[in-house]
């Protein structure tokens, strides 16, 4: 069957998500609108496409025994020089992603996965563009602002054009029974069909990048 590309995330609610990808797009990053504005729990993790069940039925499992928390955005911060990248900071969550991503990433889990870096939760706003396009997200959304309560996460993965697609979300069990999706967002429409194809067993999961 081969090998697919997966990776979780917790979406950003709307209208907060819609709000930080256009502003991404105005800023120049060419992959904003492939790319729902989130919080990455596992970045890209390549896997044999016939451990997509397995993945699934861990992914339920850690969802059913997690409760909501709060999330706050506050202000940016940057990974630079490090890594070209432009985030909103995570002013409140931070713990209670640090800690699902560790149970979403179980060693004795499908998706065990050592990370190039220390986890660090964010919400990347420019990633890879120009030294001044950067320096103007920093400083556009450096008094930014939101705050949702975070109910659950998702499994996306990466089309042939580039474009992340949302394949199934798993709400906490005190949760509702959905993440909020981002309204008109190109990685939002087709989900149930693909969420369809990888059921069946077509390959094609992959993880939202920063």
């Amino acid at each position: 069957m081969g090998t697919v590309t997966l990776g979780v995330s917790i979406a950003v609610p709307e209208p907060y998500g819609s709000q930080l990808q256009e502003l991404r797009a105005g800023f120049g990053d060419a992959a904003a609108h492939g790319i729902p504005t989130h919080v990455t729990l596992v970045p890209p993790t390549e896997v044999e496409a016939d451990r997509l069940p397995a993945i699934r039925a861990h992914l339920v499992e850690v969802a059913a025994a997690f409760r909501a928390f709060r999330m706050r955005l506050a202000g940016t911060g940057t990974f630079r020089p490090l890594s070209s990248v432009v985030f909103v900071k995570i002013a409140e969550g931070a713990a209670g992603c640090t800690r699902l991503q560790s149970e979403v990433r179980d060693p004795q889990g499908p998706l065990d996965r050592d990370l190039a870096f220390p986890y660090h939760p964010h919400v990347t706003v420019a990633h890879g563009i120009s030294e001044e396009a950067m320096d103007l997200a920093f400083t556009t959304l450096a008094e930014y602002a939101a705050e949702w309560v975070c109910d659950g996460f998702a499994l996306y993965e990466q089309g042939s054009d580039g474009v992340w697609r949302k394949l199934r979300e798993y709400p906490f069990g005190n949760g509702p029974n959905c993440v909020p999706a981002q309204a008109g967002s190109p990685a939002d429409q087709a989900a149930e069909a693909a969420g369809t194809a990888g059921a069946a067993g077509t390959a094609g999961a992959t993880v939202a990048p920063s």
